[in-house]
């Protein structure tokens, strides 16, 4: 059952006057809303290395058919991140220093760029306004993980990037049929009602870990409070935190210090010290940004 949070008199209400609202929920309910698919190079490679039969050089053979994700890859093993002693010059090199399950969701993640693209202007500003913050969240949650044991950097990147991946199909929709719009808030409105729901069956149809369903859910959900342990969505949440801090309407969010998931991590993390990570790591999550970008 997909989770919803959405109050069901204020649903029927917006419906009833939002018609992007009415046909993306419509077309999301009845499994007929069209979800982006996994990039190929990412299905090819997650294949080959869940294959026992595959070696670093016939994964690296695959890897290199795509020019700008191979040289994607050496650039992030020689990144802050992940920089050893000897500089990485070639693709096998990469996937050695960086492990095999590490090189696949750095793939996944650099090539999910091509999942935000639209045809008409308005809205692949929009997917391009959209591919920056969710790669910008991923560059500060890879930094973060950096830092906090129990994390790994290249799943949090990947995992701050697809927090809000269930707002592309609202987006695609749009672009293709740009006549539904009748206001602005027609888009804003429904991102916030579906966004979830939608990103939801994203992560479940490109068979990702359960607990990115959880970033989706509650990637923005400040003040959840549960008993678990610290996971990615706390990364997630604590990163875009970060991310609106110096930015108009800052003042309406809430303090680091008073959110569930900073107390989580506070064995590891104290609002100072988060705060001094991201001034002392400024260079490395900007340089993580650009390679993304």
């Amino acid at each position: 059952m997909s989770p919803s949070h959405n109050n069901n008199s204020n649903t029927a209400a917006s419906l009833a006057k939002n018609k992007l609202l009415m046909d993306c929920y419509r077309h999301m309910h009845s499994n007929n809303l069209v979800l982006p698919t996994i990039p190929d190079v990412s299905f090819k490679i997650r294949r080959a290395i869940n294959d026992d039969k595959s070696s670093v050089s016939s994964i690296a053979r695959i890897v290199q058919i795509d020019p700008a994700i191979t040289a994607k890859l050496i650039q992030i093993a020689n990144s802050p991140l992940y920089r050893g002693r000897k500089k990485i010059e070639s693709c096998p090199e990469a996937l050695t220093r960086l492990g095999l399950k590490t090189a696949q969701d750095i793939i996944t993640t650099v090539a999910m760029k091509s999942v935000f693209n639209a045809k008409s202007p308005l809205i692949r500003q929009k997917m391009t306004e959209l591919w920056k913050h969710s790669s910008y969240i991923a560059s500060i949650s890879a930094v973060f993980a950096h830092k906090i044991p129990g994390f790994d950097p290249d799943r949090a990147m990947l995992a701050g990037l697809i927090h809000d991946i269930g707002i592309v199909p609202i987006l695609t929709y749009a672009d293709k049929h740009p006549d539904i719009i009748a206001n602005p808030r027609d888009l804003v409105d429904t991102v916030r009602q579906l966004r979830a729901d939608i990103g939801v069956q994203i992560i479940r149809q490109w068979d990702f870990p359960e607990d990115f369903e959880d970033v989706v859910i509650n990637a923005e959900n400040w003040f959840r409070n549960n008993k678990n342990p610290a996971n990615y969505a706390d990364i997630v949440m604590i990163s875009q935190l970060h991310s609106f801090i110096g930015k108009v309407g800052v003042k309406k969010i809430p303090k680091i210090d008073d959110l569930p998931a900073y107390k989580k991590l506070a064995s590891h993390l104290n609002a100072s010290d988060s705060i001094n990570i991201l001034d002392t790591a400024k260079d490395e999550i900007e340089h993580i940004w650009q390679m993304l970008a």
